[in-house]
């Protein structure tokens, strides 16, 4: 099942996207909260405005280094157990929506992710577990200001600044997450062609270490890695990244406002 928020140019709604991602079935409530019925109202999802699929009602909890090969690229050696950090609420964004680079950063990079939507409160899962307590995953861009990493010492700056993670375009509840491609495209030229075959550690093992250290609720992000492949993108450039199974989400990355501008919206 693929469920998308969306707006026509009023209050959020919740769907589900057939199987060729082309329309979309309108349904009540809020899937991760409560039961939900069809409305009897359709839309294509070209006439409407994909939003992001969930806005954590708490946490993202990303995970660094967790593929060999973007470890080596960076010159960084492997963790032995999942490497946390948080990223605040804030930081998420949609489809379409412009991934805004503060005045003050001058290197930003893009990073393809596989994101996991956690469905019920949970704490210290078992690795075996883990599947009972995930509601579906999405697609992510692990925007990342490297200025700042290396300057600040630690990521929550340079992982957490508003619009830094794009999802989308909806959340697959079905998906054998053992070997799902990820690619990610800049200005449509290919960049990271990985799989998830390839994480150091998995996503039991994430869910199993993020949850011994937090509660985990409802619509919290799990963020899993990227693989090698990463670079610069720069302010009038648009990424894409892609999940083999899901779908994939596009982003133009734009220079923030001068104080005291009005600001742009993106309607597309």
């Amino acid at each position: 099942m693929r469920i998308c928020r969306f707006t026509t140019g009023d209050d959020p709604r919740f769907g589900l996207v057939d199987g060729a991602g082309e329309k979309i079935a309108e349904i009540t409530g809020d899937p991760l909260y409560s039961r939900i019925e069809l409305t009897g109202h359709t839309h294509q999802v070209d006439d409407v405005r994909l939003l992001a699929p969930v806005i954590p009602r708490s946490k993202v909890v990303a995970v660094g280094r967790n593929y060999a090969d973007h470890a080596r690229e960076m010159g960084n050696g492997l963790p032995t157990q999942p490497m946390l950090f948080l990223i605040p609420n804030t930081s998420v964004c949609g489809p379409g929506d412009p991934v805004v680079i503060p005045s003050f950063v001058s290197e930003v990079s893009y990073e393809v992710e596989l994101a996991v939507v956690i469905g019920r409160m949970c704490k210290d899962v078992a690795v075996e577990d883990a599947p009972g307590v995930i509601f579906g995953y999405t697609v992510a861009n692990d925007v990342t200001a490297r200025d700042l990493q290396r300057g600040d010492g630690q990521w929550a700056r340079a992982k957490g600044m508003d619009t830094f993670t794009p999802l989308g375009p909806w959340i697959e509840t079905d998906l054998d997450v053992a070997d799902v491609r990820l690619t990610s495209f800049v200005d449509g030229e290919p960049r990271q062609d990985g799989t998830t075959a390839d994480m150091v550690f998995g996503i039991g093992e994430i869910v199993a270490h993020a949850s011994a250290a937090f509660t985990l609720l409802p619509g919290d992000i799990l963020l899993t890695g990227t693989p090698a492949g990463v670079g610069p993108i720069t302010a009038g450039q648009r990424c894409e990244v892609a999940a083999e199974g899901i779908g994939s989400l596009s982003n133009p990355f734009v220079a923030a406002e001068p104080a005291g501008a009005d600001p742009v919206v993106d309607e597309g």
